[in-house]
């Protein structure tokens, strides 16, 4: 039996501890937040969600203040959380949840009921304007109050964007300080949209069609363009969508036949510069992206197929199966036509991957931070990494027992280099049935603190460091 699983446990208790016990010594220049997203709930009496995605949301915070840090969690208060405790059971349309809904309303609002919103937002954090919100991948995040962590409610925007799946990885372009993300909009030629917001409105970039839509939780970003990865894991037949009772991830397939396509679009006009094939592929996450003359670079966590879709069910998970960690690949894109080719950067897995991201992203970089599987062991993520892309060299921190998730990469103010920082990760501490939180010195990957919290923090996805 797998330590892990306690990962994938709910953890029902709520609480707020003003300081947690810290071991170590964390630096005096970090002052700031690390709000956590991910499932907290994974059944509801004696029904069960399907897939890790579908867990209910549950937000932690760690707030480190003069070498001290404190912890609060609470669930989000979503119509999903509120419906179902009440109910005794699951009913809401998810990742791999059984929409339970007529064909005809089915075919029209995807998987988003208009008059009764129920997003689950369990993925990711990030603020926009003033706003803290909570994200998933339909279009309709939930604001949260980052000091309380109380539910604030639905944010939706007032404009013609049309699209019922999105990412939770938006993007920050630094230059036009501007958010970018895309809707996918379900229709006969459904359309990636992309639009730019500046806190207040959203406009359309651009709209690009799809005649069998990938599925895509994240996109890459340069200084010019923005990169559409389209993998192999596609909607063969948008009519599935309205006419079979199946999950909404079910309706996609595997075409390990087709190959997959990058679609490089300019970010000023909207324009696509060119399309790019390459080998069949699978990814959740992109790593970083940046242009080199006639080429872009594009570094992606990526799978030779989308079996880990399936891996990560709850039932396969609950046995003990461990699913795939994803490779570090580097795909060259050729600007004037051409198929895209890859290397591989490291000879570690890795997934939920960082980099400096307000320095480096859409730039030439030298290091990226994952977590990682330990090579010949069949066991959950279970170190972090950190990659040096000049030589291909890894550092790797690992303890027994312990089951790290994404590690968050905070700055120094005052950087004389691009990993001069720390890094963040909270850790499942399976022998002691709890987790801490991780600081390793970025440059050395040693750790310097770690602060325990008195309960076990389910596996989650993405967080987000805000400083004071």
């Amino acid at each position: 039996m797998s330590d892990y699983k306690l990962g994938f446990t709910t953890q029902k208790k709520e609480i707020q501890i003003d300081q947690l016990e810290v071991q170590g010594t964390i630096p005096d220049w970090v002052h700031g937040t690390l709000v956590r997203n991910g499932p907290g709930q994974f059944e509801v009496d004696e029904t069960s969600y399907r897939h890790w995605f579908d867990g209910l949301s549950q937000l932690h915070s760690f707030h480190i203040s003069n070498g001290a840090v404190s912890y609060a969690n609470r669930f989000i208060r979503s119509v999903s959380y509120e419906e179902d405790n009440a109910n005794g059971k699951v009913n809401y349309a998810g990742f791999a949840v059984d929409p339970c809904r007529s064909l005809f309303k089915r075919f029209f609002s995807a998987f988003i009921p208009d008059e009764n919103p129920r997003p689950n937002a369990n993925v990711n954090i990030t603020k926009i304007a003033d706003k803290y919100i909570a994200m998933t991948e339909i279009p309709m995040a939930v604001e949260f109050d980052p000091k309380t962590l109380e539910t604030i409610g639905v944010v939706d925007y007032d404009d013609d964007i049309k699209g019922q799946v999105t990412t939770a990885h938006p993007h920050y372009d630094a230059k036009r300080k501007l958010a970018i993300n895309y809707v996918l909009n379900f229709g006969p030629m459904s359309t990636y949209n992309f639009y730019a917001h500046d806190g207040n409105t959203r406009r359309l970039i651009a709209s690009i069609p799809a005649s069998q839509p990938a599925y895509m939780h994240s996109f890459g970003l340069t200084e010019n363009y923005i990169i559409l990865s389209e993998f192999s894991f596609r909607l063969p037949n948008i009519f599935k969508l309205a006419f079979r009772s199946v999950p909404f991830i079910e309706n996609y397939e595997w075409m390990g036949q087709e190959d997959s396509r990058f679609t490089i679009i300019d970010i000023d006009s909207g324009e696509v510069v060119t399309q790019v094939n390459t080998d069949a592929f699978f990814g959740f996450h992109h790593i970083n992206a940046y242009e080199d003359g006639d080429q872009v670079i594009c570094d992606i966590s990526a799978y030779p197929d989308a079996r880990l879709i399936d891996q990560l069910y709850l039932d396969s998970l609950h046995d003990g199966n461990a699913p795939s960690v994803g490779e570090f690949r580097r795909y060259t894109l050729p600007l004037n036509g051409g198929r895209a080719s890859y290397e591989m950067m490291s000879s570690e897995s890795i997934e939920l991957p960082r980099i400096n991201y307000s320095h480096n992203n859409g730039q030439n970089y030298q290091f990226a931070y994952g977590a990682s599987s330990r090579e010949g062991q069949d066991d959950f993520i279970n170190q972090t990494i950190k990659v040096n892309l000049k030589d291909k060299s890894t550092a790797i921190w690992h303890e027994d027992n312990c089951y790290p998730s994404e590690p968050v990469f905070i700055a120094n103010p005052s950087p004389t280099s691009e990993d001069d920082g720390v890094v963040l990760t909270v850790v499942l501490d399976t022998a002691k049935a709890t987790s801490f939180l991780l600081l390793q010195d970025a440059q050395t990957f040693q750790e310097i603190a770690r602060a325990y919290v008195p309960q076990h923090i389910p596996f989650g996805f993405h967080g987000q460091f805000f400083s004071n």
